[in-house]
């Protein structure tokens, strides 16, 4: 340990500051799983009695709670069952019956294509809105531009879906109220299903993107360096995308991290409204019939891939920050 230690004192700033954020990110997915583990354990009344109703007989309760290990102390409970999730094996669903990542596997295709549809939209989308207010700073395009994005991000998720749904599926008739791509006929069919739920979510999530990279790029447009390349004449184009855009980086990943890390709950809200197929609906099936395996299981996935958009968002950052970078030296 002494060596690993000395070779991590000796070794570059950059490494050091990146293995340090890993092991701070292991350590939280850790302490997650025990509170989703302590969350589960302390709802009302007995597991098995939830699973099987209230109809369910004494000795069928008994033979459940025998057969699920609930006779033993909630802390070898947990160790059983992070143990098994370690190994990739979490559970068996309550209600099918079936091994809970069969169960998950079909709705978490279909929460990741929603979400890179929303994240490949999002990400290009907020930087050019946000560049165009930085270099139109004060002016019309820039007024507008800034007032439409925080209307946008006032109003909750749910609502600009149920918005979107009377006004182009009730009153236009132009997009199908429901997102059931797993009964579409044809992959443009069911790419047309998703329009609604994609620009909910952007809608939601733009605006604090589009101020941070305002805000930044504005900061960089007036710094020493960039007046530096003006004065020795190169075109605005190069000045923009080789030296401001690069420098403003930094702020404008980080919102995008912290809105991917949102996009993992918003989500779930948005698959409810427009009936998607997908991690959400599934987590609120399972809370709905108490099935805690499969609880259990959405959570820890949906809690996890927040933990790591954080922790590549820290490493992008500090990769690409040249201020980050001779801090940690």
């Amino acid at each position: 340990m002494a060596e690993v230690a000395s070779r991590l004192s000796g070794a570059d700033p950059v490494l050091r500051l990146v293995l340090r954020r890993i092991l701070l990110s292991l350590v939280s997915f850790f302490v997650i799983s025990a509170v989703i583990f302590a969350a589960v354990e302390i709802l009302p009344g007995d597991t098995a009695q939830r699973a099987l109703g209230r109809e369910a007989t004494a000795e069928s309760v008994a033979i459940l709670r025998n057969e699920m290990g609930l006779h033993d102390p909630a802390i070898v409970r947990y160790g059983r069952w992070l143990g098994n999730v370690v190994k990739g094996d979490l559970g068996v669903s309550m209600v099918s019956k079936r091994p809970v990542a069969d169960t998950l596997a079909q709705p978490l295709r279909h929460t990741f294509l929603l979400g890179a549809l929303v994240l490949a939209i999002h990400i290009p989308l907020s930087l050019f809105i946000g560049v165009s207010c930085a270099l139109t700073r004060d002016g019309p395009l820039d007024l507008a531009l800034s007032a439409l994005v925080l209307v946008a991000m006032s109003v909750p998720d749910f609502v600009i879906g149920i918005f979107l749904i009377v006004v182009f599926s009730v009153e236009l008739g132009w997009l199908p109220p429901l997102a059931l791509i797993d009964q579409a006929n044809s992959w443009t069919e069911a790419l047309w299903m998703l329009v609604l739920p994609v620009l909910a979510l952007n809608a939601a999530m733009t605006a604090y993107v589009v101020r941070q990279t305002r805000d930044s790029m504005i900061e960089v447009l007036n710094s020493d360096f960039v007046r530096v390349a003006r004065l020795r004449g190169l075109p605005p184009v190069r000045i923009l995308l080789s030296h401001a855009l690069p420098s403003a980086l930094g702020p404008a990943i980080n919102a995008i991290a912290l809105n991917a890390a949102w996009l993992v709950g918003g989500i779930v809200v948005v698959e409810a409204v427009f009936n998607y197929p997908g991690l959400g609906r599934l987590l609120v099936e399972g809370v709905r019939f108490h099935d805690v395996p499969i609880i259990q299981a959405i959570a820890l996935i949906l809690s996890g891939t927040h933990v790591a958009l954080n922790l590549a968002a820290d490493i992008a950052t500090t990769l690409l920050s040249p201020k980050l970078r001779t801090q940690t030296s």
